[in-house]
């Protein structure tokens, strides 16, 4: 297994590298099309610390850091909805503390 997780739109054409900015994509699929995604972004979180998203014509290179944000949030309002967020935040490269 790699780093990259084709995100369930993918159909080969050239795509660009998003490392700045804001990006979003929503894709509505099967229980089984979505498990096999969550099973690949398993598998690349497992292998850490790198993980490559990509769809049709986009791909995200991402490294992050642990701790890893898992947000589990219920609502009934309207209609019962469960949501899982998953948030990868990049490595803190600076701040610390030393001593020359």
């Amino acid at each position: 297994m790699g780093e990259t997780v084709e995100f369930p739109d993918r159909d080969g054409r050239e795509r660009t590298v998003i490392t700045d900015g804001f990006f979003e994509r929503e894709v509505f699929r099967s229980g089984p099309e979505t498990a096999r995604f969550l099973r690949a972004l398993a598998d690349a979180v497992e292998e850490g610390p790198r993980v490559t998203v990509s769809g049709t014509d986009w791909e995200i290179p991402f490294e992050y850091a642990e701790p890893i944000e898992v947000e589990i949030e219920f609502t009934s309002r309207r209609e019962r909805e469960l949501e899982i967020e998953i948030v990868f935040t990049e490595p803190d490269t600076g701040g610390g503390l030393s001593v020359e």
